[in-house]
């Protein structure tokens, strides 16, 4: 073998292993990897039960239950469709109707997202991106007012865009 056909098949080795290693490392992460979801979108296609997903938007006016224990259900709503949500352990403090929230979890058999993981509005600039994408697009959400009724009235959220 040449020197050249010897660099050629050395390079040609390293940009194999690099390829499967790549493929590895994007196989392991497509596993963690938890896809945005509004209620809208989960209520028109349901995912899997196994599948992990994010359902973002607002908590529902009037739906917080606490049962004395850590165990807390609310719904999540994008002001068209609303999903239960179930979770046990502590809500972060800034949780409160009314406000953006973010939950990881899954949908249980019976349409209940079962969340592990529940963030809330950490600033007054906060509101997940792709819940103010989804109020602006239906006209509900203005730069600066944050949520507005349908009536254009502004409603009190002190929650601006951006993430």
């Amino acid at each position: 073998m040449t020197r050249k056909a010897k660099r050629l098949s050395s390079i040609v080795a390293i940009l194999v292993v690099i390829g499967a290693a790549a493929g590895l490392v994007l196989t392991a992460l497509s596993d963690s990897v938890a896809f945005f979801n509004s209620p809208s979108d989960i209520v028109a296609n349901a995912p899997a039960p196994t599948q992990r997903i994010r359902l973002g938007g607002l908590v529902e006016e009037g739906s917080v239950v606490r049962d004395g224990t850590k165990h807390v259900t609310f719904r999540v709503t994008d002001t068209l469709e609303s999903v239960p949500v179930a979770y046990t352990g502590l809500l972060p403090d800034l949780f409160r109707e009314g406000q953006g929230v973010v939950t990881e979890g899954t949908l249980g058999p019976d349409r209940v997202f079962m969340a592990d993981t529940v963030l809330a509005k950490h600033d007054e600039n906060y509101m997940p991106k792709e819940v103010v994408d989804d109020l602006k697009a239906r006209g509900l959400w203005e730069d600066g007012k944050g949520m507005v009724n349908p009536d254009a009235t502004p409603i009190a959220t002190n929650a601006g865009a951006g993430s």
